[in-house]
């Protein structure tokens, strides 16, 4: 196991790698990973989701050759609004766009990749007939996701989340065997790190996201 890290520690770290070596993960170190999903709360602890392991060489191939037009689409227009950017920002947000765009090439090269599904049939999605979104579900399922990438961190594996193949769900479904009833709602790629792997983080300070008592209302 790699070096311990704090709880915070690893939330404070968690950066989405896109730049993994083929390197095996160990069994055990997989293991760990998945544990720490099955550990996530859930509605009712029903646990809805499941996570299909993709480790067989031909699949791997098959889900990055899936992954590779929806990201080309995807990162041309995510690089449109690129410049309109200046300085510190546009050299920042054209990095991140570079590694998405390696990730869409190498996508099939990752060691392992965790496709997430979900039964909706097994969730309460109490804002189901709701006139916006629905998000509720997620509830059950994404802190899983959250609890593997944190493992991630602390095992030294590097590690990021799409949704793009989510348009590509017949397809997904069909390649893996995934049943009627569960769909899929997340793709992890993980893998030792090619660069520095996880590290500091930048985002908005807790003023900005945390109201007192009322929206609006400065925490502050």
């Amino acid at each position: 196991m790699a070096e311990s890290l704090s709880l915070y520690e690893a939330m404070s770290t968690l950066r989405a790698v896109r730049r993994l070596k083929p390197d095996p993960i160990p069994d055990d170190v997989l293991e760990r990973i998945l544990q720490a999903a099955a550990w996530a709360p859930s509605g009712g602890n029903v646990q809805p989701w499941r996570f299909v392991v993709v480790r067989e060489p031909e699949l791997r191939r098959a889900v990055g050759d899936l992954y590779r037009p929806q990201w080309a689409t995807y990162g041309q227009n995510a690089r449109a609004g690129v410049e309109s950017m200046t300085g510190e920002a546009r050299a920042k947000r054209e990095r991140m766009l570079d590694a998405c765009d390696h990730l869409g090439e190498h996508m099939g090269e990752a060691p392992v990749i965790l496709v997430v599904c979900f039964n909706p049939d097994h969730m309460a999605i109490t804002d189901a007939q709701l006139p916006r979104t629905s998000v509720v579900g997620g509830g059950s399922v994404y802190p899983a996701v959250q609890n593997a990438m944190l493992a991630c961190v602390s095992e030294g594996i590097g590690c990021t989340l799409t949704t793009l193949l989510c348009y590509e769900e017949d397809a997904m479904k069909a390649l893996l065997h995934i049943p009627d009833g569960w769909y899929t709602c997340a793709v992890m790629p993980i893998g030792y790190p090619v660069l520095g792997g996880h590290g500091p983080i930048s985002r908005r300070p807790v003023g900005k996201l945390c109201f007192a008592d009322r929206f609006g209302e400065n925490w502050e």
